[in-house]
């Protein structure tokens, strides 16, 4: 160590060293700044950073090492031999070139360039090895190169090798810097190097004795150490030239880069503001001011976001905040502080959706989209969608209300004709009575029809989930218009196969309906042949598949005809109403329904070849009941067998149309029944309230009080005092699904739609009344 002091010390001019190290610090540092350019860009684009990488740096070791010579003093005249100088400058930039190469090959595997400065990596070991190695090579052919007059150069070898291991040692330690981003990566990498460099060359010259040797004698140096002077000022010159160029190729790249970013943040179609970590304002885009206009004379580097927010409150144009502008400030600001997520703000006459992200550097993003119009657009949905409630309550109060106008006179009709019917008339009277009865039944399918096409359309229309024999169903389906095909002369067929006689899971009610409908067409619309409908599974059509058919021999369509003959109020031809009749709805409810149910309707036909309709519905098992009673279709009864009660009844009925009252009093048989008649549901509270009733027999829509108000005071009132509730049965007009809900929560035991039929009415109330206290006192 004494000995390299001493080198230091005696045989160097120390106005030269500091200049030697601050061109080995200003090239190193160049070099690695170019090395870690070319990491950032594409590969393609690598290859002139990598270069200049190499040339710099080694023009700028080779320029210290000779600065460091001209700093020696050998004390002897020295010249230098030019070939092997500029070896040594070719092997440095060789060497470095070597390195940067091995850096990057390394990044492509995964491990990390010395020159990726701050990333810890072991990677990194081989190109720094390379690099001191490079140093050291250099150093010693630079060395080789130096010719004394009148001595020579003995080397001390153990200092040399030294010098060598100490040099590659410092290069290596660059690969395991700390994990450093930023101006002090470059910085210790710069300054580790410049270490490295400097101990190859002031170790290596301690390690060089200039020994006498006076047969040596060489020409005057002078000419040879300016050259080599000349040569290193044209290299520190080169080194600071490319530099320069390349750092202004940088910040030029950099400032396009930056052009073509401000031009992309003009371009965009939403606000942009950038806040600095002070939220003051440094840039922003046309599209923010054009949504800010009462921000005009306001927007310009270095305005806080606060100052701006007082500017719109004092304009006004925040609604939200008028009457609270100083807590509504502080919100906003909070927000801003801890930004949540975006949220929309009025702003004059425009809506916004303000979004605020926080950077890195704690700076602020906020980015404001107009969406007036989408508000708008959602404002004028909405006042459409209101619209279409609106129209849709309107329709559904329509449609009660046409129900219950149409269902009171056809009750009074139905009921009236059936009276009739039970008195002795003659065989002309009979034939006009059963017209009537044929008209009334024709019109009661029709209000059917349309009341179930509204609740279909309303998505009002629930199906029920209960179990149910599928071969009694299809066969009371059937035998609905069994009497009617033989009327006509058609062979009428039922079959259901054996694997189809089950129990199954499903609407009864609703299958019967579309199975009627269909059963019904096939035998108005044929007059010759026969009318079949037959049941089975459908395994073609999916393992769990019920197939129901019905064919007919009748008048037939055509394709055009069949593309269009599930449509409403659609039929076969234009004269099929006044040849057969009908409204062209029932198809289309019969689709409809079968679409609820899982299932399909589709049809085949040839015109005059008759038709098959043929239903698909899925098909779920179902153990069949324990106690499973076989059920029976009502039975007509002549008017002298049919005892609605084994005794004499009271009966309350209630209802504000006199024809539905005379309707009444004219089925209960006046001999047997005690009936008392009001007009609304308060003189039937008031009624109950004064005498004891069998039943109570209740409308719902009346004046004064209605029905189900009604109903709620019976209740209360036997509540009250403790009785037994009296059965109750709503016998209305309004036969809407609804209807049946509040009949039934107001208390009432059932509820029996008008129009109703004679059996109908007296099997309830033979049913209701059975186990009355007045039925038991009087079996007793």
């Amino acid at each position: 160590m004494r000995t390299v002091i001493s080198c230091l010390v005696n045989d160097h001019d120390w106005r030269l060293l500091p200049v030697a190290i601050l061109v080995c610090l200003f090239s190193l540092a160049t070099a690695f700044v170019l090395a870690d350019r070319a990491r950032r860009v594409a590969r393609r684009s690598r290859l002139p950073y990598m270069a200049a990488a190499a040339l710099v740096g080694g023009l700028g070791v080779w320029s210290t090492h000779f600065i460091a010579m001209q700093a020696y003093d050998a004390g002897v005249p020295v010249r230098y031999d030019p070939a092997e100088t500029l070896l040594s400058l070719a092997v440095i930039i060789l060497a470095l070139g070597a390195s940067i190469s091995l850096g990057f090959a390394a990044l492509g595997s995964r491990h990390r360039s010395i020159f990726t400065l701050g990333r810890r990596a072991p990677g990194g070991l081989l190109p720094a090895v390379t690099a001191g190695f490079g140093v050291a090579a250099m150093h010693f052919v630079g060395m080789d190169a130096v010719r004394l007059s009148g001595a020579v150069i003995v080397w001390n070898l153990p200092l040399a090798i030294a010098a060598v291991a100490g040099g590659v040692a410092i290069f290596a330690s660059i690969a395991f810097l700390p994990s450093w981003r930023d101006w002090r990566a470059l910085a210790g990498g710069t300054g580790i190097a410049a270490l490295g460099v400097c101990w190859l060359h002031f170790v290596g010259m301690s390690a060089a004795a200039v020994t006498p040797a006076p047969g040596v004698l060489l020409p005057e140096a002078a000419a040879s150490a300016r050259l080599i002077g000349l040569w290193t000022m044209i290299g520190v010159g080169l080194t600071v030239l490319i530099a320069a160029f390349l750092t202004g190729m940088m910040w030029w790249s950099r400032r396009s880069v930056l052009g073509q970013v401000l031009e992309a943040i003009h371009a965009m179609p939403d606000g942009l503001g950038v806040y600095d970590a002070d939220d003051r304002l440094q840039i922003w885009n046309q599209r923010y001011l054009d949504i800010s206009p009462h921000l005009t004379s306001a927007l310009k580097v270095g305005v806080s976001f606060e100052e701006l927010l007082d500017i719109g409150l004092k304009a006004g144009v925040y609604p939200e905040a008028v009457g609270r502008e100083r807590a509504w400030a502080a919100e906003r600001l909070a927000q801003r502080r801890n930004p949540q997520g975006p949220r929309e703000l009025q702003v004059g006459d425009r809506w916004l959706r303000v979004q605020d992200r926080r950077t890195t550097g704690g700076g602020l993003v906020t980015v404001c989209s107009d969406i007036t119009d989408m508000i708008r657009s959602a404002e004028a949905l909405a006042e459409a969608r209101d619209a279409a409630e609106t129209a849709n309550r309107a329709k559904s109060r329509f449609l009660a209300n046409m129900s219950h106008e149409i269902r009171t006179p056809l009750n009074g009709v139905i009921g009236v004709a059936q009276a009739l019917a039970r008195t002795e008339l003659s065989a002309a009277q009979h034939e006009m009575l059963d017209l009537v009865q044929s008209s009334s039944r024709t019109l009661q399918t029709l209000l059917s029809d349309i009341l179930d096409l509204a609740r279909i359309e309303s998505g009002r229309l629930d199906l029920k989930e209960e179990a149910f024999d599928l071969a009694r169903v299809v066969e009371e389906a059937a035998l609905l218009y069994a009497a009617a095909a033989r009327d006509k002369g058609l062979q009428f067929i039922v079959e259901v196969a054996p694997e189809a006689r089950a129990w199954v899971m499903g609407d009864p009610v609703r299958l019967k309906q579309v199975l009627t409908n269909l059963v019904s067409n096939a035998v108005k619309f044929t007059t010759s042949g026969f009318v079949s409908l037959t049941v089975d599974a459908a395994p073609a059509q999916g393992p769990q598949t019920l197939r129901f058919v019905v064919q007919d021999t009748g008048i037939g369509f055509d394709a055009p005809t069949r593309d269009r003959l599930f449509n409403r109020f659609e039929q076969a031809d234009g004269d099929i109403t006044r040849h057969y009749g009908g409204s062209g709805l029932g198809l289309a409810i019969s689709r409809d329904l079968a679409a609820m149910m899982g299932g399909d309707l589709d049809c085949e036909s040839e015109p005059g070849a008759g038709a098959a309709f043929i239903l698909t519905l899925p098909w779920r098992e179902v153990a069949a009941p324990d106690t499973a009673a076989p059920a029976s279709l009502p039975q007509a009864c002549e008017p002298q067998a049919c005892d609605p009660a084994p005794r004499r009844l009271r009966i309350l009925a209630a209802d504000d149309h006199p024809t539905n009252r005379r309707v009444v009093e004219l089925i209960l048989d006046p001999s047997l029944v005690d009936l008392v008649s009001v007009e609304n549901g308060a003189e039937a509270v008031e009624t109950y309230r004064a005498q004891t009733f069998d039943l109570v027999l209740m409308d719902m829509q009346m004046p004064v009080m209605d029905g189900v108000t009604a109903v709620r005071e019976i209740r209360l009132h036997e509540a009250v005092l403790g009785l037994t509730p009296t059965p109750i049965v709503m016998l209305t007009a309004n036969a809407l699904p609804e209807h049946l809900e509040q009949a039934l929560v107001a208390g009432a035991d059932r509820h029996m739609a008008k129009p109703f039929s004679v059996e109908t009415l007296l099997s309830t109330v033979a049913e209701l009344t059975a186990q009355t206290p007045q039925a038991a006192e009087a079996a007793a």
